[in-house]
């Protein structure tokens, strides 16, 4: 494996850290109770408020992204309450375990990894649901393993078609900083978000971005909760504090990710996310390979999942890349294993570092005798000069 240069970390997350946030994190601890990290609690609180779009607050926890599954959990449900869950790939299913092992009872549609949450499921699901029973609809929105995502918006709608109280819980733990995500103005109860993908930090973070109905409904919630509770959390966060010690280095880089979104512009993000999307998926049709996401509208703008033709292993296709090319891709998760791989294009990341990401994948693909047509790696460096020089006629 080569060691003399930069490692390409092309998995869907964690991503590659910037050097802006790397500098950031490289800081002398302080005090976590003294005014230097009163305003910067102050100043990260009112970011991440921006990046969720929201006006509601926005909690932030020392963990991974498991930890605000289980937090948007306990802090709005009953032991026994029922929950409207979709199986879209592995981490829905990994939602649904732990609903379960709290003691909730999940209404589970199944799902063939391929595609989102069908909005008109949902509104025949809720309506079926006379009795009020369902107390929340848990949404994966960019489904890590898969490469797709679900139609917010769509979910949220059809959820007031069904005149239904139950509460919306969406994961956007790899879309939130990458793919336009609207709390309020979808009507999210919780949003779950990590600190490892499109905001480019290490993992060690974990969010909730909250509604007021979500907080009355924490009011009456029972379900044991100490180190996840909002209530004291909220309490410390109006002082500018945390109520035990809060990862204070990592607070500093993500006040930086939060300030590079915002010099470059959320919908400049997203915009960015999409093409290289649409470039992967353009590579992807150039070799001859199939998208696993087979919805267009569904296909995600954080990650591409590639299926592998039959009778080749995706995961040698991946030790060969790593071997050769010192990169490293996404591996197939549960029932995927061995036959895809994902291609992550998420987080700080631009066109040169998406063309040598295809470049190895293409290379790959010859070195172990994947059937494929040549060119794939053209097909998305066309792509992306036919969307840069959009854009320049645009500025003149």
């Amino acid at each position: 494996m080569p060691t003399n240069s930069r490692h390409f970390l092309q998995i869907p997350g964690p991503t590659n850290v910037p050097e802006r946030v790397l500098r950031a994190i490289d800081r002398a601890t302080i005090d976590h109770r003294g005014p230097a990290f009163q305003e910067l609690a102050g100043k990260v609180l009112a970011g991440l408020k921006r990046v969720f779009r929201t006006e509601e607050p926005v909690i932030v926890y020392p963990s991974s992204g498991t930890g605000a599954w289980e937090a948007a959990l306990v802090n709005t449900l009953r032991p026994g309450d029922r929950v409207l869950a979709f199986e879209t790939g592995h981490f829905a299913s990994l939602w649904r375990g732990i609903a379960e092992r709290l003691g909730l009872e999940v209404a589970w549609v199944p799902g063939d990894w391929r595609r989102g949450v069908d909005p008109s499921i949902v509104e025949e699901r809720l309506r079926a649901d006379t009795g009020r029973t369902i107390k929340a609809v848990m949404v994966v929105h960019n489904e890590t393993s898969t490469g797709v995502a679900s139609r917010i918006a769509a979910i949220r709608d059809a959820i007031d078609r069904a005149g239904h109280p139950a509460l919306y819980l969406v994961d956007t733990i790899s879309s939130l900083g990458s793919i336009d995500y609207r709390h309020d103005e979808w009507g999210v109860d919780v949003t779950v978000g990590g600190s490892q993908k499109g905001l480019m930090l290490p993992p060690g973070l974990a969010f909730n971005a909250v509604s007021k109905k979500a907080l009355d409904a924490s009011r009456q919630a029972t379900l044991p909760r100490v180190y996840w509770d909002w209530t004291p959390m909220l309490e410390a966060n109006a002082r500018g504090f945390f109520p035990y010690t809060p990862a204070t280095n990592l607070l500093y880089g993500l006040a930086e990710a939060i300030a590079m979104l915002e010099e470059e512009g959320l919908d400049a993000v997203f915009a960015r996310h999409d093409r290289h999307a649409a470039a992967t998926r353009a590579a992807v049709t150039g070799w001859g390979l199939e998208v696993l996401a087979t919805d267009p509208a569904e296909q995600s703008s954080a990650l591409t999942a590639v299926v592998m033709p039959d009778g080749h292993d995706a995961d040698r296709l991946r030790q060969i890349i790593l071997e050769q090319f010192d990169m490293s891709l996404g591996q197939g998760l549960g029932r995927l294993s061995g036959r895809v791989f994902r291609i992550g294009h998420l987080g700080a990341f631009n066109d040169l570092t998406l063309m040598g990401t295809l470049a190895g994948v293409e290379m790959g693909l010859k070195l172990t005798g994947v059937p494929h047509e040549r060119g794939g790696a053209r097909a998305a460096m066309e792509s992306l000069t036919a969307a840069a020089t959009t854009k320049a006629e645009a500025a003149t």
